[in-house]
């Protein structure tokens, strides 16, 4: 091992061992992480299997929450608000998922997603932030990030693929440059979703056998499976690093996934101010009959899709 990588170890082992929160707290410990400006208690690990919520429990609140996602859309759209949530987290911690929970009900044209590919060649030229700006928000939008940004304080930073240096000074230079977007306007949420080690593996194992799911495992998560330890160590850093009065880190415990979605819906519609708007009730006019004609004539000759089902 070289002097440079030593040095980098040795360092990373020094930041790990006094960042401030302890996300791997034991089962039924209670511990409190604290940033700047707020303390928030971290509940146990998880439920056992059989406690998760039962799928008719979590479908009546998921429609109670997504109604609530749709008032908030129409605020947004009034306000003119910008926002942009981050999702990060383990892999398969559950982000897709939550994600799709908040996105369904709602219109695309407001909440869009923002999940970039592995960064071009010429992308990996331009300075770091700069292929996440053109996703950002315009007024009447929200924008989600699948992974963003954080990416350099997580799997670059586990997997060499930026250097010590690159990853030391993208800690020190986010809080400004996430500084500035919130003065700017911008309203800045992000969420980190922790999934235990033993659910971890279990929910890898269910993709190596489910055709439905093998897309999920790509051979960077096969490959950063057996790292647990690094990611701890680099989530431990960029939480301590990162986590700030302005744009703090919410830390969501997703060994129960229904509960995980849930939790991050009624807290976002919680964190965002907002009020129903009043809106006319909608009648629907009487069809004319002015320009009458067999209409489906036109359709005899087309071509249709053979009706299997």
């Amino acid at each position: 091992m070289g002097a440079g990588a030593g040095f980098a170890s040795g360092w990373r082992s020094r930041e790990a061992e006094r960042a401030l929160m302890q996300i791997n707290a034991a089962p039924g410990l209670r511990t409190t992480l604290v940033v700047v400006g707020c303390a928030m208690p971290i509940p146990p690990t998880s439920q056992p299997r059989w406690q998760m919520m039962k799928p008719k429990k979590y479908s009546e609140e998921l429609r109670r929450l997504q109604t609530g996602l749709c008032k908030l859309q129409e605020w947004v759209k009034y306000k003119g608000l910008r926002i942009v949530v981050i999702f990060e987290g383990r892999d398969a911690a559950g982000k897709g998922g939550t994600i799709k929970a908040i996105t369904e009900r709602v219109s695309p044209r407001v909440f869009r997603v923002a999940a970039l590919p592995a960064p071009s060649d010429r992308e990996k030229t331009q300075m770091y932030f700069q292929r996440y700006m053109p996703h950002f928000p315009a007024a009447g939008e929200v924008v989600i990030f699948d992974r963003s940004y954080y990416n350099r304080a997580g799997v670059e930073h586990v997997m060499g693929f930026c250097t010590p240096e690159q990853h030391r000074g993208f800690l020190a230079l986010v809080p400004f440059v996430e500084r500035i977007m919130v003065e700017g306007g911008l309203i800045l949420i992000k969420y980190w979703l922790e999934v235990g080690k033993e659910e971890q593996a279990r929910r890898f194992a269910a993709r190596v056998d489910d055709p439905l799911r093998q897309w999920k495992l790509s051979p960077m998560d096969t490959e950063s499976y057996g790292r647990w330890y690094d990611y701890s160590e680099a989530r431990d850093l960029m939480l301590k690093a990162t986590s700030t009065k302005q744009s703090p880190w919410y830390i969501i415990r997703s060994d129960d996934k229904r509960r995980a979605r849930l939790n991050c819906i009624a807290h976002l519609l919680k964190l965002i101010p907002h009020k129903r708007m009043q809106k006319s009730k909608i009648k629907l006019p009487k069809r004319t009959a002015k320009g009458r004609y067999d209409d489906q004539a036109g359709l005899r000759r087309g071509t249709f899709v053979a009706e299997r089902y």
